[in-house]
């Protein structure tokens, strides 16, 4: 914005001095002596007294009694009053001096201007300062300086204009970015949400061009960062979730376009790559888009078993290669809330908690509707999806007012669409990865850090090389020593090669 304001303040300022009309600027200079017998007491006086009278001289160079006479002298197509907005009149302080400019569009016609006031002021004061009883003037006026046609014009100045252009385009551009800061309530980044809870924050998606066109974790390179924001998401829910109690996790936003379908989807896969049993359920009854992202049919689901058309375990659709299974929306209903918030759904929500280690509901957005309020209290915990640069603080405010009226659970917060760069980026820079084998640090790891490489690696030891994978982590050389430190990251065997 600083940027832009000072691009328009130089590009102002150089407009300005294209388009201005050039102006020449000549000057003459006139002195002003007293007659007297030449003694130095009437030397002093005379010059006291013309000190006195310059002032006045100044002031009557801008009158029609100087002006006028100089127009028909010239033949100038111009009135005293515009004459004398281009003509100024000026004297040092203790001289007799008295400086006379002129502007004008033409340098000749500034110097012919600038002669002729000059002598139509002099017949004026002489006639003014004439004594009524007859005689001549004691106040003489002489050029001493004739006006000369200027060479370069006095304006515009270019070099001004540009650095009054830039100046003033850097201060409004200041302003406007602190006017914007303040009044800016948007939730950009961990540091704005801060500001309206202390709710964990569970992860945060980068802002992806491609994800419009391939919003599923599948479609991404395995060892993306996209993929890794979801791993994480996955790991830090697990934390988040210590007593194992939640098992049904809701996922919902404020409003609409936030990416909470996205994130649930995603979140859904993730953990059925880590080897959990995954229900993924469509309960977005209004705008079900969970169908359309995975390719399946949502005709039957949902809304089917809850009014007892058929049985959910006809209704379970597998997706992938892993144990993700996902009920759909199922036709639209009327009644959306009464539905969700329904005893079936209870049952429906219980039975599916049997069934998976891990269920995720899509639910519909908290402000607009009811629907994920009310689902709220039928689950274990709720996860809210907060758009990057799309929400205010007051709306993450009234969600949050909205599920802790209804008693719900909140495991944590997902900060979504952030951007790749910048104090609220959120990008996995600390590592790099080899293609041809597990993935590898650069640099040093923490102990979280190291704890996910290692993870990682482990889920990958079916396609890599043992040799390799043994040499990365010597001290898992055995199952035994292995189980023992994916337990400490809460990896279970599963991971094991058997």
């Amino acid at each position: 914005m600083i940027v832009a304001t000072t691009l328009i303040g130089l590009l102002i300022g150089g407009a300005a001095a294209v388009l201005t009309k050039p102006t020449y600027t000549s000057m003459t200079q006139l002195f002003v002596s007293i007659q007297n017998s030449g003694s130095v007491q009437e030397l002093q006086q005379g010059n006291t007294f013309s000190q006195a009278r310059v002032q006045s001289y100044v002031k009557t160079v801008s009158s029609p009694v100087v002006l006028q006479p100089a127009i028909d002298a010239l033949g100038l197509q111009t009135s005293s009053e515009e004459l004398a907005g281009r003509v100024k009149a000026s004297t040092d302080l203790n001289t007799v001096l008295i400086d006379i400019s002129v502007a004008d569009n033409s340098p000749v016609q500034a110097a012919a201007i600038a002669d002729a006031v000059a002598n139509s002021l002099i017949k004026a004061i002489n006639s003014l300062e004439k004594p009524t009883t007859g005689g001549s003037s004691p106040v003489s006026l002489s050029i001493i300086k004739p006006a000369k046609a200027p060479e370069a014009p006095s304006a515009p100045n270019t070099r001004l204009d540009l650095g009054l252009g830039l100046l003033v385009g850097v201060l409004f551009g200041v302003g406007l970015a602190v006017v914007r800061t303040l009044l800016d309530n948007k939730i950009r980044g961990e540091v704005d949400l801060r500001r309206v809870t202390d709710a964990p924050l569970l992860g945060g998606i980068s802002f992806d061009q491609d994800a419009t066109r391939k919003p599923l974790l599948t479609q991404s390179a395995p060892q993306s960062p996209r993929a890794e924001s979801f791993r994480q998401l996955r790991t830090n829910l697990q934390f988040a979730n210590v007593s194992g109690r939640a098992k049904t996790v809701l996922m919902t936003s404020s409003v609409p376009g936030e990416g909470k379908t996205t994130t649930a989807t995603n979140l859904a896969i993730a953990l059925a790559q880590g080897g959990h049993t995954v229900c993924l359920v469509d309960a977005d009854l209004r705008r079900p888009m969970v169908g359309d992202y995975l390719g399946l049919d949502r005709n039957a689901g949902l809304t089917t078993a809850l009014i007892g058309a058929a049985d959910v375990n006809d209704l379970l659709q597998p997706w992938g290669d892993d144990e993700l299974y996902v009920l759909t929306s199922g036709e639209i209903p009327p009644n959306p809330s009464e539905l969700l918030g329904s005893d079936e759904m209870k049952q429906l929500i219980l039975r599916l908690e049997h069934a998976f280690d891990t269920v995720v509901i899509d639910a519909p957005p908290l402000l607009p509707v009811t629907d994920a309020a009310v689902l709220s209290q039928h689950v274990s915990g709720v996860v809210l999806v907060v758009g990057s640069q799309k929400l205010s603080q007051q709306d993450v405010e009234k969600s949050l007012g909205a599920l802790n009226m209804v008693g719900a659970n909140l495991l944590g917060i997902v900060l979504n669409r952030l951007p790749t760069k910048g104090p609220d980026a959120y990008a996995y820079t600390n590592y790099s990865y080899d293609s041809k084998g597990p993935s590898r640090l650069s640099g040093k790891r923490s102990g979280a850090d190291s704890g996910h490489a290692l993870e990682q690696a482990a889920a990958d030891y079916d396609s890599a090389d043992s040799t390799d994978f043994i040499r990365q982590f010597p001290d898992a050389t055995s199952p035994r020593t292995m189980s023992e430190q994916l337990s400490k990251f809460g990896a279970g065997d599963r991971y094991i090669k058997p």
